[in-house]
Order: structure tokens, then sequence, then C-alpha cells
């Protein structure tokens, strides 16, 4: 069976490779913080049926501790090496969720029924914000099973990127935020653009953008919420127009092209 790709909003994805569901980064709730989700629902209950759980970075829209709370007990949790003694409350949902949780570093591997998980680098401040320790990376995932989809996180470029990486398939790259102004470490639609030069993958999928932006802030710099998406499209078509890249709105499903 072909990889299925849902993009739910922000860096929430489900990967359904070789009868195996992935989730990404899930986070399922309408307002957290400073934030509310002011495009698409929130994903339905079934979003959150996994067998393994990618956590890419200890960031709050990343790693929400409400939202893995959703998870069937028994679910394997995959997160950055260093995590549960950096976010108490992972040890807690241990407890009681029964999550198998699996720290990992930038090259270890983890086999889940028919797919293999690899963990790659990503250029992103990964720490629990604002005291966290710094030690905690942030990183990307391979998903190899029928395809291989790499779900980058939160990320800027970096040199050695491409082989880090490795040859991928699909690539869910994000192209923007939740505020504003995007900081260091991170892809805009150029830089995502420009990452799909480097990687080279048949497919593509925009995410983390559009999804949640600062209660009070509507007004400032639009177009950075509703944007980026479209302007990636198109920055795709001029610097790596063999990429078919797929646009989807929120709760949608494509079935990217796989492996050549």
């Amino acid at each position: 069976m072909p990889v299925e790709v849902t993009w739910w909003g922000h860096a929430t994805c489900t990967i359904e490779d070789s009868g195996v569901r992935v989730l990404t980064d899930p986070l399922f709730v309408r307002r957290f913080a400073h934030l509310r989700r002011r495009r698409g629902e929130v994903p339905p209950p079934q979003a959150a049926l996994a067998e393994v759980v990618l956590v890419s970075h200890l960031h709050s829209d990343h790693l929400h501790l409400p939202s893995l709370s959703r998870l069937a007990p028994g679910t394997r949790l995959i997160v950055p090496s260093g995590a549960v003694a950096a976010v108490p409350g992972l040890r807690a949902l241990r407890r009681r969720r029964e999550l198998l949780i699996t720290e990992v570093r930038a090259g270890d591997e983890v086999r889940v029924g028919e797919v293999r998980v690899r963990a790659v680098p990503a250029l992103h401040d990964g720490r629990r914000l604002p005291v966290g320790p710094r030690k905690v990376p942030a990183l990307g995932y391979v998903v190899e099973g029928e395809a291989r989809t790499y779900f980058a996180g939160d990320t800027g470029l970096y040199d050695e990127m491409a082989e880090a990486v490795g040859a991928v398939d699909v690539a869910l790259l994000p192209v923007g935020g939740w505020g504003p102004y995007l900081g260091h470490g991170h892809l805009d639609p150029s830089r995502a653009a420009e990452a799909l030069t480097l990687l080279e993958p048949r497919s593509a999928v925009p995410v983390h953008y559009g999804t949640y932006w600062p209660i009070g802030l509507d007004g400032v710099r639009p177009h950075e919420f509703h944007g980026p998406g479209d302007e990636f499209v198109r920055q795709a078509g001029i610097r790596a127009p063999e990429v078919a890249v797929h646009l989807l709105s929120h709760g949608e499903r494509v079935r990217p092209e796989a492996r050549r």
C-alpha cells in the first residue's frame, strides 16, 4: 500500500506506511498559552491513534503534554535524548498512560512493525523554554517502509542536511511558524524550497504554518500566517520543479509518489 500523509495542522501529521500509523508532534487543542487555532478544526479523536508517535523537540507546540495524554495506553513515544529528565510530565504520562518512551539521538534507529524510524539532526534550539537545558537536541525523523518519508520537525538549513537525512521520497517541511517573525533555526518558504534542491525528494508537503497565531496579533503581518504554503509552492516551482508539492488543507490526506 502506498504511503499516505494526513496534515492535521501545525507540525501534526499522520504517516501511514506498511500498515503502521506514525503520528508527529501531536497538538490537539484550540488554544494554549498565548496561541489560538485560527484555521482548521481541532483534530478528531482518531487522529491520536498511532502505533508510534514522534516528538521532534521540547518546545510546547511540539511536545504538548495534554495532547500526549490522549494517546492510547501502550503507544510507543520516541523523543530526543534527555527529554524525560527535562520534562517531568513525561514521567507522569509514562506511568499513568503506560506509554513506551524511547529516547534517541541522531543516527539511532527504532523498528516499529514493518517500518524503521531513524533520527536525524535538526538545526534548532530544542530545549524546553524558557529555562530548559540546552543539552536536549532537536531532531527530525525518516520513516522508512514502502517509502522514505522525512519529517523535519523544526530546522534551519545546514550544510550536512542531504548527507544526514539521506535519500527520501517524501519531505514534510516546515515553511512558517506561529508568529509574525521567524527566528534562527527555522525554514521559511524560500529556505524550504532550497532544502528541496538538497534533498531531491519526489514529493513534498508544507507544514508548520497557517494554524496557530498569537492572541491579539491578527492584524500584524497577516501574510506570515496566510501566505507561506502558497509561497512555498511558488518557490518550489522555480527551484525544484521536478518535485510534486502537495498543498493540503487541515485534515486532508494525500498519497504522494513513493520511491523511484
